[in-house]
């Protein structure tokens, strides 16, 4: 997520990434259109086709920034170089509905190899059969999935088992800050705990004569742009369902200590009501209106991609990034992060999926590939040797967020059949909650609880 881009890219939250409930909607339906009819098109297995012939694939793919195409096109140049009887087609700015309608329909418009943006669907596409099962042609061609990937980033690909898609590029999250205002503050360090980001946020946060913000330390409102609950929550390391696949967030006293946590905050800079007039004024997130670099938030969680934007718009303050804080007595996390990013694989329908599997086996495995493309577009790499390259970007700043990719804590969303909706639902509560429409915390997560599994099993049947 490197450029400005559409909401599309790399959002499920209300500010982008979460596209409302018509989309996942209609990914519903036709997961379960693909299910009932036991998938429109058959596999074709793995040995209908030879990658060895002259062929030609399509590939559909998200991106829409002159720079990011570029980018694309200069992997499909070095792809084709390496297999000359390959031909690509690329098809840019494709969203998840297009490619799902896609998908359904087959015929000769479809597309062979498909990527996406959120890895909130994989649970779907997965047990859908949407996409193709990888895990044959991992072991035809000696690919040892656990030695290639960090397990963090393999485990939001795959869904009960079936690997139905491989990373391609990672985005972390974490926390950008403003050292000239930490200096007018007296404060050192950023903050590693979420006391300390408390104690700072309160310390960095100004006012103007009449009493109106000027200033606020960190502002941990759900709706500002990156802040959405499920990233937040990632700094406790929460496990949102049990061993049956129950939700258990009302039985997890991570989940009740997030949310006070996060109210703390609120309170400690002057309380939601006018922290949420503030808000309200801020820019558009991809504008030269950001908030942070505006410097009417000192602290802000963000991604990767944030640092070459400040960049470009040559910030008036010196910055840096340091990993979130996380909670007290989980001090010895200290580094983790929310982990998301692209991902890839190959269409159930293709008729060239053995010549598709070399086009995804290159994009995902191959170092050189997944180094310079995430030079090009100031991603996240997603293998283990890509991240442990000297050729990757010397950037100190960036080079935080690989230490958040490797860190054995960082978390992802794990899969679900339903898509986004548990997150949504996560969203929905949050939003109450932070305006003190929940009485009863409990309570209110028992219920929240008790939707997702009922969303589960809507889906399930």
């Amino acid at each position: 997520m490197p450029l400005p881009r559409p909401a599309a890219r790399t959002r499920p939250r209300p500010r982008g990434r979460f596209r409302g409930p018509r989309r996942r909607l209609l990914v519903g339906l036709t997961a379960a259109g693909l299910l009932a009819s036991g998938c429109a098109h058959p596999s074709v297995g793995s040995d209908r086709d030879d990658p060895g012939k002259p062929v030609t694939l399509t590939f559909w793919h998200g991106w829409s920034e002159p720079g990011e195409v570029k980018a694309i096109d200069d992997s499909i140049a070095r792809f084709e170089k390496l297999h000359p009887n390959i031909t690509v087609k690329a098809v840019g700015n494709v969203s998840d509905d297009t490619m799902n309608q896609a998908l359904r329909a087959g015929g000769s418009d479809a597309p062979d190899v498909v990527s996406s943006f959120t890895t909130n669907n994989v649970g779907q596409y997965c047990s859908s059969g949407m996409w193709a099962d990888l895990d044959p042609f991992l072991k035809k061609t000696g690919v040892v999935k656990e030695k290639v990937f960090p397990k963090t980033l393999l485990d939001y690909t795959r869904y009960r088992g079936r690997q139905c898609a491989l990373p391609l590029l990672a985005d972390t999250y974490g926390l950008y800050y403003n050292k000239d205002a930490f200096r007018r503050a007296g404060i050192d360090r950023p903050p590693h705990t979420m006391s300390e980001l408390k104690r700072d946020a309160a310390k960095l946060t100004r006012r103007t004569p009449n009493g109106s913000y000027r200033q606020v330390g960190f502002m941990p409102d759900f709706r500002l742009y990156q802040n959405s609950p499920d990233r937040l929550f990632a700094q406790w390391g929460p496990a949102y369902f049990d061993h049956s696949g129950k939700a258990q967030l009302a039985k997890d006293p991570r989940t009740r200590d997030f949310f006070t946590t996060q109210r703390a905050l609120i309170d400690a800079q002057g309380g939601y009501p006018a922290m949420e007039k503030f808000r309200a004024g801020f820019g558009d997130e991809m504008s030269s209106q950001n908030a942070f670099l505006r410097q009417k938030v000192a602290m802000h969680m963000d991604g990767e991609w944030r640092g070459l934007l400040l960049k470009e718009a040559k910030a008036p303050f010196a910055w840096g990034v340091a990993p979130m804080p996380v909670p007290d007595d989980q001090a010895d996390t200290y580094g983790r992060g929310y982990l998301t990013g692209t991902i890839a694989g190959i269409a159930h329908s293709s008729q060239h999926q053995n010549a598709a599997w070399e086009l995804v086996r290159f994009l995902t495995v191959n170092t050189d590939q997944v180094v310079a493309f995430a030079n090009a577009i100031h991603n996240v790499p997603s293998t283990k040797a890509a991240l442990a390259s000297p050729k990757l970007d010397a950037d100190p700043e960036f080079r935080t967020f690989l230490g958040i990719a490797r860190n054995p804590h960082s978390t992802a969303l794990p899969p679900s059949n339903n898509g986004d909706m548990y997150v949504t639902s996560l969203q929905d509560f949050a939003y109450a909650e932070e305006a003190g429409k929940v009485p009863d915390l409990g309570a209110g997560l028992r219920q929240l609880d008790a939707r997702i599994d009922a969303d589960n099993l809507q889906s399930e049947n």
